[in-house]
């Protein structure tokens, strides 16, 4: 993730046909937004009662709970939100009986998608207006600007909210979560609502550089403090005066330089190398770490007074394996940026590539999703992301969610030869080298093939 995604408009979809459910949400989802599906009426109010929609897409008749009374609830908790009812027994005295309700649109089935993705863009306009007034002391001095983060997750959304309000308070910050999730953004996400954003928000890794490095980036240096030191210089921490300084893997850093940045915070004045005069600084202080910092306390590789100074307000972001109701919005995210970038016409995601997508664990959490997605736009044909464009470390998992998908669980023997192939694939087809991954001999490999109507290639069957 980087410092320029938005939260994308979140749609909630509302139909008993699953069929057009699917459509609605694949058509909606290749647009950017964040879509929230339901089958029944009474899940929708259910929805509707946990987090906030831009737009519902409702269909009117159906069991129980129709959608007059979706309409409604909807309006109740969020006057702003714009509702669109879709049905196929159109009248004019059913439509005329929405738009008194509340209702922006009333489209008849069968319905066109073209005609869904317009009334959808107008229904986002009027939503953008009515909020635009609501919003203008948000918008005054750039706090519109800069870093926000796509996501409709309940767990992402209620620390974003944590963030907006602790962003004015100045209490330094501790952010915990797994690499690639995103803690810088989160860190320039909370400068970005602090009353510092109009100062310089810095940035270094802790476990990128060598402690001498670490100290003469972070403390600067004066004329002459050391061979090559021919001039001098500020170091981050006084660079950041006013602003806010971000210090990504914390843990790593030596116990030596623990007690510097802890008089830094202690006294709020920092000195140069090769001076001895102290320059008062005033900074917000944000860090980072993919460890726990409880355990490295506990071992002794962290100082424990420091842990409190920085651990006044912690925030753990969660991997994306627990968010994978945000993996289509991110996935189309980076294939529009990345097909932007590379000038390619690629603006879909086929659904089979999806489903394995929205399967996988993501052990590199948002980074490795985007790398997928960037190779996948480097070697997508005819304008689509598909199943073929997945890495290697991918495609045996994908024909295990294809079949998924399909209804039903692969046989023993099926997920055997799925292996199989994989290993083959992974070896260069070097049966030798397979037989030996696989713990059998060219024999019993080749007897295997034979059995599950493999070619020669070893991708057969």
């Amino acid at each position: 993730m980087n410092e320029h995604e938005v939260v994308a408009h979140k749609i909630l979809i509302v139909d008993d046909e699953a069929t057009a459910v699917d459509n609605l949400a694949h058509v909606c989802r290749k647009q950017g937004y964040a879509v929230t599906t339901r089958t029944t009426g009474m899940g929708a109010l259910e929805a509707l009662e946990k987090g906030r929609f831009d737009v519902v897409l409702t269909d009117l008749r159906m069991e129980k709970v129709n959608g007059m009374a979706i309409l409604q609830r909807a309006k109740e908790l969020d006057p702003e939100t714009a509702v669109v009812l879709i049905t196929g027994y159109a009248t004019l005295d059913s439509a005329v009986e929405a738009m008194k309700a509340g209702a922006f649109h009333y489209i008849a089935k069968p319905f066109r998608l073209d005609e869904v993705r317009e009334v959808v863009r107008n229904a986002l306009e009027l939503v953008n207006l009515k909020r635009e007034n609501r919003q203008l002391k948000a918008q005054l001095t750039g706090s519109q600007s800069g870093p926000s983060i796509i996501t409709q997750d309940a767990i992402m959304q209620r620390l974003l909210e944590t963030a907006r309000q602790i962003a004015p308070t100045d209490t330094n910050v501790l952010i915990s979560g797994e690499s690639g999730t995103g803690k810088e953004l989160l860190a320039r996400y909370i400068h970005r609502y602090s009353d510092r954003r109009e100062k310089t928000f810095q940035a270094v890794n802790c476990g990128a550089l060598q402690e001498e490095l670490l100290v003469n980036e972070l403390f600067g240096h004066e004329k002459g403090a050391y061979t090559g030191a021919a001039e001098a210089r500020a170091g981050l921490i006084e660079a950041s005066d006013g602003g806010t300084l971000f210090l990504d893997e914390i843990a790593e850093m030596s116990l030596g330089m623990q007690v510097k940045l802890l008089r830094v915070i202690q006294e709020r004045e920092v000195q140069r190398l090769g001076s001895t005069r102290s320059i008062t600084v005033d900074i917000r202080l944000i860090a980072a770490t993919h460890r726990e910092l409880r355990d490295e306390v506990a071992a002794g590789r962290f100082r424990q007074d420091l842990y409190y100074r920085l651990d006044v307000v912690g925030m753990q972001l969660p991997p994306l394996a627990q968010r994978r109701d945000d993996i289509p919005l991110l996935a189309f995210y980076f294939l529009r940026k990345h097909a932007a970038r590379m000038g390619r016409a690629v603006d879909d995601i086929d659904p089979e590539a999806m489903a394995v997508l929205l399967d996988y664990d993501y052990p590199g959490n948002i980074r490795e999703l985007e790398n997928i997605i960037e190779r996948g736009v480097a070697l997508a044909q005819q304008g689509q992301f598909t199943v073929a464009n997945l890495p290697v470390t991918l495609s045996e998992h994908a024909v295990h969610v294809v079949r998924q998908q399909a209804g039903r669980l692969p046989t023993l023997a099926e997920r055997e030869a799925d292996y199989i192939r994989y290993v083959l694939e992974r070896s260069g087809d070097n049966r030798t080298r397979a037989a030996k991954v696989l713990g059998i001999d060219r024999v019993s490999l080749w007897r295997k093939l034979k059995k599950y109507g493999m070619d020669d290639s070893g991708n057969g069957g």
